[in-house]
């Protein structure tokens, strides 16, 4: 389905939230510096600081803990309603990775509880039961006792959440064979991602099954998970293999998916990473770009290139902007074909929220004056729409139509994309509220 024009310029693509920011400067939802002090939604840094506290230990944690996690055998049941009814024990390998790197991440940065430990460590008890061989990747599913229900999997993309799960498990256990083990399901992955045939019908997931045949094709969403896995290995110790796959998917991203022709980072290549002359080309999943611009200003920070960071941050800034919805709010997901201005009118909550990990990054690390209004409008966005309490129920709706409309029949409790941003957001507050509202100084 068509919506507005298409925006062209970084400028004109945040005229629309800059003037709504601008209405709304006055009001209790204001996104400002007052006197030099951040200010979000009409809430300075310790009360913003204070909500995400809240929502992650008195909201999230406690349903968590009662209705998913599996603390017989390990893992998440993530198939379930909104009051936490189960539907299937089933678990799926990309969950348990996704889960192992919060429950890992939350001990890691928020008071070293054991509790927190001993969740992340019995899944990753749980998935070393069935630990591949060779090339081969993880059973995409498994019952609850830990039996594969499904084969193989054949693309690298639950894998490589594992590796990032086991990774920051590594750092949370101090033990180094935890790192040395995501070091080798990332370096698998990479070398099953190189083969010629790999993603040949990956493509149908975006455009359907009539979708052409194009062998090698590469998606964008890879290469993120990829820089993500190999930024988190750096962090822990010097690695030249994972130095080069880093440098390689910073350039892949942002030189080789970003067409400067409509200014996008789109999300299908060629394996010898050409623009297909096809629909393929015309795909932009604005859901994977903004956590793979952030993922490039995380890198940025590590290695002190702050011409990169701002080039990633911009482009962050014109993402946001493009897929803006000018009605209702918030920023679509799938832009099907740019040319022919075809969208998918759906809105996902991981897009809403990977939004604001990007501008926190962006004002801990420069303290640009923009993203106050950018962050105001989307976190007030999410608020008034994706959260369940006025439906009866906790946490929030994770996809829905562009108007957000509740489906009380909903099957799947989010384990990642939330927890992860209220984790990261919340760490990032207590460091500027440490340093007093101070820029970080990573960049000197």
């Amino acid at each position: 389905m068509k919506r507005r024009t298409f925006i062209s310029s970084s400028a004109t693509a945040i005229a629309v939230l800059s003037h709504t920011a601008q209405s709304e400067a006055a009001s209790e939802k204001s996104g400002t510096k007052q006197a030099g002090t951040p200010v979000f939604a009409g809430m300075s840094l310790k009360e913003l600081r204070n909500r995400y506290h809240s929502v992650l230990f008195d909201e999230y944690l406690p349903f968590m803990d009662k209705h998913i996690i599996d603390h017989e055998k390990g893992g998440f049941m993530c198939n379930a309603s909104p009051d936490g009814t189960l539907i299937s024990t089933n678990k799926r390998a990309v969950y348990e990775g996704r889960g192992i790197w919060v429950y890992s991440c939350l001990y890691n940065t928020c008071g070293r509880e054991k509790k927190y430990l001993e969740v992340a460590r019995k899944s990753v008890e749980f998935l070393l039961r069935n630990k591949p061989e060779g090339d081969s990747m993880w059973p995409g599913s498994f019952d609850k006792d830990g039996n594969p229900t499904s084969p193989p999997g054949t693309s690298v993309n639950a894998d490589l959440y594992i590796a990032d799960g086991f990774a920051e498990f590594a750092r949370a256990t101090d033990d180094r064979s935890y790192r040395e083990l995501a070091r080798e399901i990332t370096l698998k992955c990479l070398r099953v991602y190189d083969r010629d045939d790999y993603g040949t019908d990956v493509g149908k997931g975006y455009l359907g099954p009539d979708a052409p045949l194009t062998p090698g094709i590469r998606i964008m969403d890879d290469w993120m998970l990829f820089l993500r896995a190999a930024t988190r290995l750096l962090e822990q110790q010097p690695d030249p293999d994972m130095e080069a796959l880093a440098a390689r998917c910073v350039d892949t991203i942002m030189n080789n998916y970003y067409n400067p022709r409509f200014g996008l980072v789109t999300e299908i290549l060629n394996h010898d990473h050409s623009f297909p002359d096809n629909d393929y080309g015309q795909v932009v999943n604005f859901g994977n770009d903004f956590q793979a611009l952030w993922h490039v200003m995380d890198e940025a920070a590590r290695i002190k290139n702050r011409e990169l960071f701002d080039t990633a941050a911009e482009r962050l800034r014109r993402h946001i902007g493009v897929a803006w919805d000018d009605v209702y709010g918030g920023v679509f997901t799938m832009l099907r074909h740019v040319d022919e201005n075809r969208w998918e009118l759906g809105k996902a909550h991981y897009a809403q929220v990977e939004t604001l990990v990007g501008l926190m990054m962006i004002t801990e690390h420069t303290g640009a004056d923009w993203t106050y209004d950018l962050f105001t409008q989307i976190y007030s966005y999410i608020e008034e729409t994706f959260l369940l309490k006025k439906y009866g129920y906790p946490l929030w709706i994770l996809g829905s139509d562009r108007k957000v409309t509740f489906n009380p029949k909903s099957t799947r409790i989010g384990n990642f994309h939330q927890p992860r941003h209220l984790l990261l957001n919340l760490a990032a507050l207590n460091r500027i509220i440490e340093r007093n509202g101070r820029v970080s100084g990573v960049f000197g």
